[in-house]
């Protein structure tokens, strides 16, 4: 499959974009600093730009069928990049016709009651915009989207070994964040589904093939 990353050089792209490499996708690895991408027979580095307008950003998906975005500011952009990029994104994979469409998210993005919680005031700004991006994606667009919540991404070797949860969000490695999304891409049944992840004991597959028939997700509120 031809498949285009938003944010390919970040923590979690860039180990998305390996491991779609390794399954045999075509990827175009999007990120304004390209040139730090290195160029393979299945990775093409891609200039993208989140300020840019949505028509733009179509034009960069050339032939891609599915879009991932795991782009984020870290703080510094949140309105531009973090919410408005996210959304304009979402505009122009459905403006090329293309369907799949996984979004990253963070932990109870989608929950406003749980925002006092322990450790997530540090994190207000950055959860509010990801509750308007995740909640454009559910009520504004028609994509077969998945929404992934992990908990707080740990810098520490994967296990591969995850746990899947509508009520706990718990630490886990970025390499197994991206091990999951990858291994979403093709799964009819994470269509349409808020999946909230953790560390867990359950292998990643298994974990997945689980999710059959199971309603998480949300639905629309307007």
């Amino acid at each position: 499959m031809k498949i285009f990353v938003v944010g390919a050089t970040g923590r979690v792209g860039q180990k998305l974009i390996a491991f779609l490499e390794k399954q045999g996708h075509i990827v175009y690895a999007g990120a304004r600093s390209s040139e730090k991408i290195t160029e393979t027979e299945n990775i093409k580095p891609v200039f993208f730009d989140l300020h840019t307008e949505p028509e733009e950003m179509a034009a960069k998906f050339a032939d891609a069928e599915a879009v991932y975005f795991v782009a984020g500011s870290r703080g510094k952009d949140l309105l531009q990049s973090d919410l408005y990029g996210a959304v304009k994104v979402m505009q122009a994979a459905e403006s090329k016709g293309i369907k799949r469409y996984i979004h990253l998210s963070s932990a109870y993005a989608l929950e406003p009651e749980q925002w006092q919680r322990e450790g997530m005031a540090s994190l207000m700004d950055y959860t509010i915009a990801k509750f308007f991006s995740d909640r454009w994606l559910i009520d504004n667009t028609s994509l077969d989207y998945t929404i992934l919540q992990p908990g707080a991404l740990k810098e520490t070797p994967g296990s591969s070994l995850i746990e899947i949860s509508e009520t706990t969000s718990g630490a886990i490695p970025i390499e197994d964040v991206a091990v999951l999304l990858g291994e979403m891409l093709e799964r009819p049944a994470t269509y349409q589904k808020v999946i909230k992840v953790q560390a867990g004991e359950t292998p990643i597959s298994e974990a997945l093939d689980q999710l059959q028939g199971v309603p998480l997700g949300l639905k629309r509120m307007y």
